[in-house]
């Protein structure tokens, strides 16, 4: 296990279309074949991540809190990995669904 998180740790989420078919939101670059899930520590740090995400115009967009094992079992049944980042957006770590102990 790594030394940031267990999987009782609480992070945070960007959400879009929150109450109503919700959504955790996803990047992908087709570039590098990756696709992540961006994952905060702080509630401050996710909201200056959804400053700086490409958004749908007219998409609403909340920060939500998730426990990492339920976030880690969502990525991984999607097919993503999770990118741990800081406030201004640098990775901490990747996370690859499964490989924690």
């Amino acid at each position: 296990m790594n030394d940031l998180l267990d999987q009782e740790s609480w992070l945070y989420v960007i959400v879009k279309n929150p109450g109503a078919d919700e959504q955790i939101v996803g990047q992908r670059d087709d570039e590098l074949a990756i696709a992540f899930i961006p994952a905060f520590r702080e509630k401050e740090a996710a909201l200056s991540g959804l400053l700086n995400l490409p958004r749908e115009p007219g998409g609403k967009y909340e920060i939500q809190a998730i426990i990492f094992e339920d976030l880690e079992r969502h990525s991984a049944e999607n097919g993503f990995l999770i990118f741990l980042l800081d406030h201004q957006g640098r990775i901490l770590e990747k996370i690859r669904p499964g490989e924690q102990q």
